[in-house]
């Protein structure tokens, strides 16, 4: 696992995982990095001063993690079927509820202060962290999707969901009964991940294949004539590369990692961008290095 200053070519941090990453994040007000990982823990870390500064452990392998940006802390999504909440401060940790299946992503929205998790029940779910401790007691809502989802994103109230079959369901977090619109990934192969843009108006799907496709909630003429900006894309090749969306061209491309890019993060400023390079079985089992 990597942070770096672009375009410098950046350092290993220190204490990383066991076992294979899952996700990492920035939190949205200072540059520490959020880590989970098949190894049962979220980690913790100033990237700047390379330190591991926390390690939650859990009962099983976290598949997805998010800060509480509300609070001292953060979220996670479990292969035991679970939602949870853990306390950086207090280090105490609430169980907010349960999926019928392994819970695949999780989101904090910061405009209603909800938190979304998607599962391989083919349910998204919406949680309210400040409610009521307790069984199903910050269950808000339960909105069912067409297929397992793979991934979650969220820009201001609107949320972006990917599942199985490549179907991408858009909803308004104020109006949960039905989706705002349903289409269907624009790459011929299963979706790996969605991510919106920070500017409100679309998001990127990326497919197993290694294509990313950018796409607009508003799909007029005028709708699209925005500002894409600076997106990064890593895959199993095993290179990070830096583009150019407005003009849709590669800036550059970093030193090739050891093995697969399990996932990607800037930072708030946009200044870093961490790098998790972990073997996410594309070749089978053998033994690997996550870093």
């Amino acid at each position: 696992m990597t942070a770096f200053n672009l375009p410098t070519l950046g350092r290993k941090l220190s204490d990383p995982p066991s076992d294979g990453i899952t996700n990492i994040t920035f939190s949205s007000h200072t540059n520490h990095l959020l880590v989970s990982s098949w190894d049962s823990t979220v980690r913790l870390y100033d990237p700047s001063e390379n330190v591991l500064k926390v390690k939650f452990t859990h009962g099983g392998s976290v598949l997805d993690c998010c800060f509480d940006e509300d609070s001292s802390g953060f979220f996670s999504a479990s292969l035991d079927n679970t939602v949870r909440k853990f306390d950086f401060t207090s280090g105490k940790e609430d169980v907010l509820g349960k999926h019928e299946a392994p819970v695949r992503c999780v989101e904090h929205s910061n405009a209603s202060g909800q938190l979304i998790s998607g599962s391989w029940d083919k349910t998204v779910k919406c949680w309210d962290p400040r409610a009521a401790s307790g069984k199903e007691h910050t269950l808000v809502g339960t909105h069912l999707q067409p297929e397992r989802v793979y991934s979650v994103s969220l820009v201001g109230n609107r949320l972006v969901v990917a599942t199985a079959g490549r179907h991408v369901n858009v909803y308004d977090l104020r109006n949960m009964s039905k989706p705002e619109q349903q289409r269907e990934s624009p790459l011929k192969y299963q979706t790996r991940s969605v991510r919106c843009y920070p500017n409100g108006t679309g998001f990127a799907v990326s497919s197993v294949e290694g294509r990313v496709a950018m796409e607009f909630f508003d799909i007029t003429e005028a709708g699209q004539a925005k500002s894409y900006g600076t997106f990064a894309s890593g895959g199993c090749d095993g290179y990070v590369n830096v583009w150019d969306g407005n003009n849709k061209k590669r800036l550059y491309q970093y030193s090739k990692y050891p093995t697969s890019i399990a996932a990607l993060a800037f930072s708030r400023d946009g200044c870093m961008l961490a790098v998790a390079s972990s073997y996410t079985y594309e070749e089978g089992k053998k033994q690997y290095d996550p870093t």
